[in-house]
């Protein structure tokens, strides 16, 4: 069970932890619960079930009888993510919210170094996602690591953010009424457009290297064809944000990624180039691609609630 070390002030978070027809949620709490604590730290966790029927319950009740964990249990049917984070959004009591993955396992002081690094007015905080690979899947894979994930920093800033490592702060202005886009919950990116808008209403948003979780990745999405569909999803759902912003319509923005996308095509095409350069490149590529498709009206990949 989480045990406490020193520590200089109380400090409460609700831990929320969108669930579908997954039984390692098991192995999640469990890590939880093996977590120390920095004295005057202390959270509770919060499980959404967005499968249709309450599946999830035996699950989590056993984990938390087992753990001594405080859990609380919702059933938010809908099959589509945003209607389980917006009830965790609801659910929440704390001052801070912190969301992670029902496939990962955080590691011994994740929350305590989250919360550290809440100082000089940061609002969010994002920890690395560290993926974990299959000993027979392919070199080129492991290598490139592009299953594991970070902030990306633009002019010196993070600008937008994830719910497979983060803690913010609940009450702050710009997540006061926020919520999570219902039309973005089963292609994905409804995280990305959420700390986007926060950041855009003046949400400060740092990053704490050492607060990692991990995440064992599938066989079935340790391949080249797995990794292009993700960027291409991604790369839609920045061409929905982009689109937003814009004011002179969208052909600025489709002539710029095809330009992306074209250099990222001729850089995978050196012939001097090793395989796996290659499929990065390519993969580099479907992030443009995507954002072309979008901008010319191709609906969103569906990748969320199936099964």
């Amino acid at each position: 069970m989480a045990s406490a070390t020193a520590s200089p002030s109380a400090f409460q978070a609700d831990i929320c932890i969108c669930t579908f027809r997954r039984p390692h949620i098991a192995a999640t709490l469990q890590s939880l619960a093996d977590m120390t604590l920095r004295s005057g730290l202390s959270f509770r966790v919060i499980v959404a079930d967005n499968d249709d029927t309450p599946s999830a319950r035996p699950v989590v009740e056993q984990a938390a009888a087992r753990t001594g964990l405080p859990v609380d249990y919702i059933h938010a049917p809908a099959r589509n993510i945003s209607v389980a984070r917006n009830a965790c959004l609801r659910a929440a009591q704390a001052p801070w919210l912190a969301f992670i993955d029902d496939d990962e396992l955080v590691t011994e002081n994740w929350l305590s170094y989250l919360s550290e690094g809440l100082i000089d007015g940061i609002d969010v905080v994002l920890g690395p996602v560290k993926a974990l690979y299959p000993n027979d899947c392919s070199g080129w894979i492991q290598q490139s690591d592009l299953h594991s994930a970070g902030p990306v920093w633009t002019g010196g800033e993070i600008r937008t953010g994830y719910t497979s490592n983060v803690l913010f702060r609940r009450t702050a202005a710009p997540f006061v009424n926020l919520t999570f886009r219902e039309e973005l919950g089963r292609s994905g990116g409804e995280d990305t457009a959420f700390f986007d808008t926060a950041h855009a209403a003046g949400a400060r948003i740092g990053f704490s290297p050492a607060a990692i979780v991990t995440e064992l990745v599938p066989r079935d999405r340790a391949t080249f064809a797995w990794l292009l569909k993700r960027r291409f999803r991604a790369g839609q759902t920045h061409g929905f944000l982009l689109l937003e912003k814009a004011t002179g319509g969208g052909a600025a923005i489709v002539t710029k990624a095809l330009l992306k996308l074209a250099a990222c095509l001729g850089a995978a095409m050196v012939p001097s180039r090793k395989a796996g350069h290659m499929r990065q490149c390519l993969i580099r590529g479907a992030l443009h691609a995507g954002v072309v498709a979008r901008l010319l009206g191709k609906s969103d990949l569906e990748q969320y609630g199936r099964g």
